[in-house]
């Protein structure tokens, strides 16, 4: 273990990273030219701070028995997730702000999931590692274990270990191979959302957070509220095809994607008799000219004005 401070170095590092891959993936996709986009950006970060921050606020049904906001800002504990629905709404935000339409889930998802793998670096050095693993893991000093609250002597799950491999490994798809797949606007940030609530769930049960209802932690029955919408939102998509591999614009096409040709249309001697087309009657004038047909316009100082009577001059 190292020094607590450790913590907000890696942290800094986190989002640096993802900056850096915020703007390579919006330069590929020539996005990087509208000021709109970094308006966007600095609302995911104000509003992932102040999340993280806050998010953990309201952990008593009694409001008196929490902290006050000031004390929260300056002691109380951070939450990842906090932080991804506080960038989640700051983005949303902005976006009514400026103006912005464009979906920016598929700059962010990768963004994110490296920015976290960095990140949780820093959790894994100074934090509680997770609970005792029976036989091999990462032992704590008598020091160590009095500074976070755990046990000496006893082997531990690298639960932060496990979620940087996790991020990694979404990282490499997104950037390897997901983002190249021509799946609807937004949706790669959909699908790591979901992925990483349900190994969240999962990874909570060695993470060594306080149990408080039906020996399930805080972040688990948060997850349990969301991840099921997020679910719901993948499978909608799903089904109208939102995640189908179309056909990119430019690409050769075959013959089995052309529309299958029209049927000609009959000769004329099989369609009957021509009918003969009757034009409309039309009454002449007493001077000998040809009035307009009923229910046509006429021209008058540039307006057209409907005859009210055929046999008369407009």
């Amino acid at each position: 273990m190292v020094a607590p401070w450790w913590h907000e170095v890696f942290v800094a590092l986190g989002v640096a990273a993802a900056a850096a891959v915020f703007w390579l993936e919006a330069r590929r996709r020539g996005r990087d030219r509208d000021d709109r986009v970094w308006v966007v950006v600095a609302g995911a970060l104000v509003g992932g701070a102040v999340m993280m921050r806050l998010g953990t606020w309201l952990q008593h049904v009694d409001l008196r028995a929490n902290a006050t906001l000031t004390e929260q800002w300056l002691y109380g504990n951070r939450s990842i997730l906090g932080g991804l629905v506080g960038a989640y709404v700051g983005v949303h935000l902005a976006k009514r702000l400026v103006g912005y339409r464009q979906r920016t889930g598929d700059l962010f998802a990768p963004a994110v999931a490296l920015g976290m793998a960095v990140g949780r670096i820093g959790c894994l050095l100074t934090e509680l590692p997770g609970t005792p693993t029976g036989g091999w893991g990462v032992t704590l000093s008598p020091e160590e274990a009095a500074r976070l609250d755990g046990p000496a002597g006893v082997t531990l799950h690298l639960s932060f270990g496990y979620e940087i491999a996790f991020h990694l490994v979404a990282f490499a798809v997104l950037w390897g191979w997901l983002r190249h797949q021509p799946i609807a606007s937004g949706e790669t940030l959909t699908l790591y959302l979901a992925a990483y609530g349900i190994f969240r769930f999962l990874v909570e049960f060695v993470r060594g957070n306080e149990v408080v209802f039906a020996s399930l932690t805080r972040p688990q029955l948060f997850l349990l509220l969301t991840v099921p919408l997020i679910l719901i939102r993948v499978a909608y998509q799903f089904r109208h095809g939102a995640y189908d591999v179309r056909r990119e614009e430019g690409s050769p096409v075959s013959d089995s994607d052309l529309p299958p040709p029209r049927p000609l249309s009959p000769p004329s001697d099989e369609r009957g008799p021509a009918r003969a087309r009757r034009r409309p009657t039309q009454a002449r004038h007493p001077s000998g000219h040809r009035s307009r047909p009923r229910g046509t316009y006429a021209l008058t100082r540039g307006c057209a004005v409907r005859s009210a009577d055929h046999k008369e001059w407009l």
